[in-house]
């Protein structure tokens, strides 16, 4: 085997205690509870874990998802609305694949997931900032835009938002706003694309019903996926959306070459599933992650005491305004030289414009200790920023 051929995505850097990573920390990670399920989907269900899957998804996945989605929201998931994915950066690929054209605009929340973004473009759209407000998307001002747009002769077929934990900021949109996202949507055709992906994250109590949930599964689409519940190595995830989505997707041309995605996986994760191990280790995961939270939460509270520091009550971020006259990217650097890293708050912006004095900083990836010495470096880094700023 040659070592130097690399085989996994996250590059450490020696001396730096990187919080720009939303990866997971190797220790929450289901290793043997894996291997178990794996086994026990060869002996239940043999060589048919091998084989070509079905279009969208093995029926022991798709049974015991449905089944899982519906306890989550008390009702509302059908076997018919289910596609298997391989993860919710494949989901969002498919539908605006499927629903986009090259020329469309499409609107996104601002700030949002930024790899998100970059999928779009893949698509070669036009992405346009949701007008937001500090409460998130503002229903009202966004219909006008969508007729403004409409108008002018652009056709905009999706809007696209995290509105549950969201990365970077870690907050959800309130109930009200959803309410009136998902009316907004019904009036003008407009199709919402909610990423899901953080939902079973929650640590302060149970998050808001999801948008297609409220939409009883009409002009919204839900990327959802296992990366964050259990592992992003499964590269598995699905799409709940209206059975005609459903069919378009499963009859592409790479589905109908290849079978369902990733199906040896996702017969492991019905497996996973049946047995109660996902929910055992979903639960482990929140405590898990909650207390990395509150370690960063705490010691950037006792270094940086002037920052502004809000726990999210769910996901894997914390989004931190910097104070006034002091930019992320001239922070960087003073922060690197201290031994300790962040994302840009402008990468999670459409045109690099906005988020310019805010920055991402993850505590998934790093243990207890080194988050509280990656917020006691950030804290003398920020001191030092802000006595050069003010020469």
């Amino acid at each position: 085997m040659n070592e130097d051929l690399p085989v996994i995505q996250f590059q450490g850097r020696t001396g730096v205690l990187d919080l720009g990573w939303g990866h997971p920390h190797p220790d929450a990670l289901p290793v043997e509870a894996w291997q178990e399920a794996n086994r026990a989907a060869a002996d239940a269900f043999g060589w048919h874990c091998l084989t070509y899957g079905h279009a969208t998804g093995p029926g022991p996945l798709v049974d015991w998802l449905t089944a899982h989605l519906r306890t989550l929201e008390d009702g509302g998931a059908d076997p018919a609305g289910l596609f298997v994915t391989a993860g919710a950066s494949h989901g969002l690929s498919l539908v605006a694949t499927v629903l986009a054209e090259p020329g469309d605009v499409v609107l996104v929340d601002a700030p949002t997931y930024h790899y998100g973004l970059r999928i779009l473009r893949d698509r070669a759209v036009e992405l346009v900032q949701a007008p937001t407000d500090d409460d998130g998307i503002d229903p009202a001002a966004l219909e006008s835009l969508l007729t403004s747009l409409r108008r002018a002769g652009r056709r905009v077929p999706l809007l696209y938002l995290v509105p549950t934990f969201g990365n970077p900021t870690g907050r959800s949109l309130p109930g009200d706003r959803r309410l009136e996202l998902v009316r907004v949507a019904r009036r003008t055709g407009l199709v919402i694309i909610e990423d899901d992906t953080y939902r079973e994250i929650h640590y302060d109590g149970p998050p808001p019903a999801s948008l297609w949930r409220l939409a009883e599964g009409r002009s919204v689409v839900r990327i959802g996926s296992f990366s964050k519940t259990v592992a992003p190595g499964l590269r598995l995830g699905w799409i709940n959306a209206e059975p005609s989505l459903v069919r378009t997707l499963s009859e592409l041309g790479y589905v109908d070459s290849g079978g369902g995605v990733n199906h040896s996986v996702a017969m492991a994760m019905a497996r996973f599933g049946d047995s109660g191990a996902y929910d055992r280790h979903v639960e482990r995961v929140r405590h898990f992650y909650r207390r990395r939270r509150d370690i960063l939460v705490g010691e950037l509270r006792t270094a940086a005491p002037t920052l502004p520091v809000e726990p999210p009550a769910g996901g894997w971020f914390l989004w931190l305004k910097l104070p006034d006259g002091l930019l992320a990217r001239d922070l960087l650097p003073v922060a690197e030289r201290h031994g300790v890293s962040f994302v840009e708050g402008q990468r999670f912006y459409p045109n690099g414009s906005g988020g310019l004095d805010h920055l991402r900083l993850s505590f998934s990836l790093l243990s207890p200790d080194e988050l509280a010495e990656a917020g006691r470096r950030l804290g003398r880094a920020l001191s030092a920023a802000t006595r050069s700023n003010g020469d």
